[in-house]
């Protein structure tokens, strides 16, 4: 017989426990992620009693797999756009919660006698929170809806990021075993150029790819493709000196822009639930239960930091960003745990050998402490808004009220500012991608050339080839907002703007100069003055050419359509204008949606009958069924199964207007007669007397009145099938019929032909 490798052995061993133990924590309601941790902890090589993984290498191939699955998936529901649009809140929250965190993680770790470095480490795994616990929380609990969730999604897209970029600087810091201002600076830059060209140079032809290839992208071959474009990013990442879970949340980045990105995120949701589930389960295979008791002390103080100071900073981040006192307290509370990125931290401290083997078993044991706490903490947040408002001093309440309103107003920006704003993200994002594509042709691309066409012929040709692809992004460094009503307002409104304006266009073309240097004096073994002169030459050729500036046009046109693409396609297909939900938030109501199940006892009734504006203080803002979009719709209006109903009220009321739905249809399902009736084939035989003889199967009203069927008539010797409604019943006939079993025996005895 033969030998099963031990990857597959030990696969199997993975699935079947976390099969078993999940299906046991949901009977028990709880999150399926400590479920997965306990299986890993059965599982794995600290169990000897039963079957367990035999290869700890294995281990380490399927977590590194998880985490790269697991973070295209978060990169999926990220998107750099939608950091953009969360807000201040979000920003000033998450940096708060980060920094006052880390400092406290830091400090508490040496406290604890742990050293520097599991310090530090330890510091980054306390000041993310979980995003997959507090979707889950607030799913379960019916929140989605409520103001203060949007605040909480907002912090968690940008600690998502904020995760990221301290795995990079976490990593460099780990190799260099010590903090250098320059080194760090270094690292920073190349991280920052390296996401803005993959993000660009992704926007710009990935969705073209995608809309190209569309007619022969099903399930299965859009599935491959988008693996395969993480895949190969996670290549490209660890080829430039990031990590592999970096180039994996990169490309879900730049698919979350395209007009795909549901579709895609529904079709690897299994992908990722499989490979997510053994992650967590491989976390769960690096604890020795043994250790955890001999670490019971530090368990307990660090379960105590995490959910002190994320209630603290959270409320304080959120407060200081100039929301109300109750939003902050509510956001404070529930982000009071860590998640998935404290396990690849840690994962990541190890794999680099730079923290202790206990840290580990420690912080997965906090993590599962405080994400069981979760829905208790969201809970608490009410009760604790109610002792904020007796203690807290009426004029300090005033103060912040005031603080919290004067913040939302709404400050119009100077020429000035939108102009040197404007030129900053241009030239910054063309000058990265211009040095990127430079350094790139240099290393790779131009020693190829030169090797097939030595000598001055290959560096001239290499030399024209780069300088045709970046002339597009010079010129746009150099050219673009001259024009724009910013800089003509400022020309005219005052003479003594024209001089910095001048001053700002002689700079970028002093700094497109200097790019062009760079492959000139690296290509041709020329003195400086002739290098000088190539590249003015070339800079005045760009600035002159018409053809230039419209290919660089259609290409700035052409990145921001593929860039706006899904945004557009979700505003056409939403059914409630944006600017109109703001406004709604600014007078303290929300917009929600609720669907019409299948078995509801709200379906085939008008919205007059139902009366939800009288029961429940809503209104009905429009009914999404299909396609089709039924907006401000009147009494008359049915409602049908699947019907997605828009809603607008303020918390209190959609929380009550939820709980209504929710209990009526309990209500329903209770009263509804649990007995089913099943369709079967029986027979009987028109006796003397019945009220069948001599009418036909239309008249006797057998299939509109009886909801039954004739299949088949045995009248003597001769049998006839599928008679027509027009055949009559005689004496003696022996009639199949197909129906529930107590409809024919009433037809048998005339019933319901007397009806």
């Amino acid at each position: 017989m033969s030998q099963i490798p031990s990857l597959i052995s030990d696969l199997a061993v993975i699935l079947i426990s976390a099969g078993l133990v999940t299906l046991l924590f949901k009977w028990l309601k709880q999150p399926v992620v400590l479920g997965y941790i306990v299986a890993g902890i059965l599982a794995g090589p600290s169990i000897t009693q039963i079957p367990t993984v035999t290869n700890i290498e294995s281990i380490r191939i399927w977590a590194d797999i998880g985490v790269i699955f697991l973070l295209f998936a978060l990169g999926l529901d990220f998107s750099f756009k939608k950091l953009m649009k969360v807000g201040g809140t979000a920003v000033i929250g998450a940096i708060t919660i980060v920094i006052g965190m880390m400092t406290l993680g830091y400090t508490t770790g040496l406290s604890l006698g742990w050293g520097h470095m599991n310090s530090l480490f330890l510091g980054g795994m306390l000041s993310m929170s979980s995003t997959t616990i507090i979707f889950k929380a607030f799913d379960d609990m019916g929140l989605r809806n409520q103001r203060f969730a949007g605040v909480v999604f907002g912090i968690l897209v940008v600690e998502d990021l904020f995760a990221v970029l301290l795995m990079v600087l976490l990593s460099t810091l780990a190799v260099s075993k010590h903090v250098e201002g320059m080194e760090l600076l270094n690292s920073v830059i190349k991280l920052g150029v390296f996401l803005l060209f993959c993000f660009v140079i992704g926007i710009y032809l990935i969705p073209s790819f995608l809309k190209k290839a569309r007619t022969f992208l099903n399930d299965e071959t859009l599935l491959i493709v988008s693996l395969g474009l993480c895949l190969g990013m996670v290549i490209i990442a660890t080829k430039a000196g990031f990590s592999s879970a970096l180039g994996a949340f990169v490309m879900g980045s730049i698919l979350a822009e395209t007009i795909d990105a549901e579709h895609i995120e529904h079709i690897i949701k299994p992908v990722k639930d499989l490979f997510g589930a053994i992650f967590f389960v491989s976390v769960g295979m690096l604890i020795d239960p043994a250790l955890l008791w001999e670490y019971k002390i530090p368990i307990l103080i660090l379960t105590l930091v995490v959910m002190t100071g994320q209630i603290l900073f959270a409320s304080f981040g959120v407060l200081l960003s100039g929301q109300p006192v109750k939003i902050a307290i509510q956001s404070g509370f529930s982000l009071a745990q860590i998640g998935e990125f404290a396990f690849i931290i840690a994962s990541l401290g190890l794999s680099l050998g730079v923290t202790d083997n206990f840290l580990y078993p420690i912080v997965v044991a906090v993590s599962v402490v405080t994400t069981f706490f979760t829905p208790y903490m969201i809970r608490m947040a009410e009760p604790a808004c109610r002792v904020a408002d007796r203690i807290i001093p009426k004029s300090w309440m005033k103060f912040l009220e005031r603080y919290s309103s004067g913040s939302n107003t709404i400050h119009q920006k100077s020429a000035w500012n939108k102009l040197l704003k404007a030129l900053i993200r241009i030239v910054g994002t063309y000058t990265a991608v211009t040095l990127v594509l430079i350094f790139i042709w240099l290393q790779f691309i131009a020693p190829f050339i030169m090797k097939e066409l030595p000598g001055i012929r290959g560096a001239g040709i290499s030399l024209v080839l780069i300088l045709l692809l970046i002339a597009p992004m010079l010129r746009a460094i150099m050219m673009k907002k001259n024009h724009s009503a910013e800089f003509q307002q400022l020309w005219l409104d005052s003479k003594y703007n024209r001089g910095p304006l001048v001053s700002l266009v002689i700079l970028r073309i002093i700094l497109c100069i200097g790019l062009v240097m760079l492959p000139v004096a690296r290509l041709l073994n020329a003195t400086v003055g002739i290098v000088l002169a190539i590249a003015a030459t070339v800079i005045v050729i760009v600035i002159l050419s018409k053809r230039l500036k419209r290919q660089s046009i259609l290409m700035e046109r052409h990145f921001f359509s593929n860039l706006s693409a899904r945004e557009l396609e979700n505003e056409r297909k939403a059914p409630i204008n944006q600017r109109f939900a703001n406004h709604l938030l600014e007078r303290d109501l929300h917009l929600a949606d609720f669907e019409v199940k299948q078995n509801s006892p709200s379906m085939g009734k008008t919205l007059k009958e139902l009366n939800f504006r009288q029961k429940c203080n809503v209104n009905i803002v429009t009914i999404i069924r299909g396609e089709q979009r039924i907006n401000i719709p009147g009494g008359e209006e049915r409602l049908y199964p699947f019907d997605k109903l828009v809603v607008v009220g303020a918390d209190v009321d959609l929380e009550h207007f939820r709980q209504y739905l929710v209990e009526r249809y309990k209500k329903a399902q209770t009263d509804k007669e649990q007995t089913t009736h099943e369709v079967n084939m029986e027979q009987f035989t028109i006796a003397e007397g019945s009220h069948l003889i001599g009418r036909t199967i239309l008249e006797s009203g057998i299939r509109d009145r009886s909801a039954c069927l004739v299949i088949g008539i045995e009248r003597g010797s001769s049998s006839i099938k599928n008679p027509s409604p027009s055949t009559v019943f005689e004496e003696g006939d022996i009639v199949w019929i197909v129906g529930e079993h107590e409809k024919v025996v009433q037809l048998s005895e005339g019933k319901t032909v007397n009806n």
